[in-house]
């Protein structure tokens, strides 16, 4: 490949949150890598959290969409007015821009790479469109779960980011009022592959969330694969570390 990747901002909707950046390699891309950024749904974390992801991404022959949605809570500059279902509504809307045939992309292989929260939604738009409400748009071909919040009933007996499953669905905290149509486990067996990358020691979503969420999937019949790393939080989203090298080597063998 000859030159350097581009980074393009698209909006898919009016609100300032409804946008993403597509990092487009210099050459044709290997395949499509949609990315999610955590930060517990709330408004004062952004997709700045994965543009070092998605440049590395590019750099490596991807084209990486990373994409803003509406979150929960005030936050510096915007960012709010998500919730249920507007956070789902923004994350399905901004997968599907990815069928506009003047971005003229080649959607053989889609995979969404989402951290935390990121993970959650990453996970969800794997089988979002079974609802009506967000069927017929573009169709995931993996997910690569990122110490990802793929348990939701759990979260909230757990009291994981202590009050952000309940804020974001806008439920008590009470874990059967958590709607299946929006945790991942509830939706399980998926369709599609499903890698869960966590860190071994992390402190703020627990390692059971996919350790319990892959043992689930591939119980199901689904194809799911824990690939624990040593390390926190944090460590899978640093691109010059060994955690998203397992990242890499997975997007390597699909595209």
């Amino acid at each position: 490949m000859t030159g350097a990747p581009t980074r393009r901002r698209i909006a898919y909707g009016d609100d300032a949150s409804q946008v993403g950046e597509l990092h487009l390699p210099a050459g044709d891309p290997r395949g499509v890598v949609v990315v999610v950024h955590g930060g517990f749904w709330r408004a004062q974390y952004d997709f700045s959290l994965g543009t070092p992801l998605a440049d590395d991404l590019a750099a490596r022959g991807w084209a990486a969409w990373n994409i803003e949605y509406r979150r929960v809570g005030p936050g510096t500059g915007g960012g709010g007015g998500g919730g249920s279902p507007e956070t789902f509504d923004d994350v399905a809307a901004a997968i599907d821009v990815l069928g506009d045939a003047d971005l003229g992309l080649d959607l053989t292989t889609v995979v969404a790479v989402g951290h935390s929260a990121g993970g959650h939604l990453a996970a969800w738009a794997a089988s979002r469109t079974r609802d009506p409400r967000w069927a017929g748009g573009v169709e995931l071909t993996g997910v690569v779960s990122q110490a990802g919040v793929l348990d939701l009933r759990r979260a909230v007996r757990e009291g994981v980011g202590q009050t952000a499953v309940p804020d974001l669905l806008g439920i008590p905290a009470d874990p059967d009022a958590v709607e299946a149509a929006y945790d991942p486990q509830q939706q399980l067996p998926l369709d599609v592959p499903v890698w869960c990358v966590h860190g071994r020691d992390d402190d703020v979503v627990p390692v059971n969330q996919s350790e319990e969420y892959v043992a689930a999937a591939t119980a199901a019949g689904a194809r799911a694969e824990l690939v624990a790393v040593d390390g926190d939080h944090f460590v899978v989203i640093d691109p010059e570390g060994p955690a998203w090298a397992e990242v890499v080597g997975v997007l390597d063998g699909l595209g």
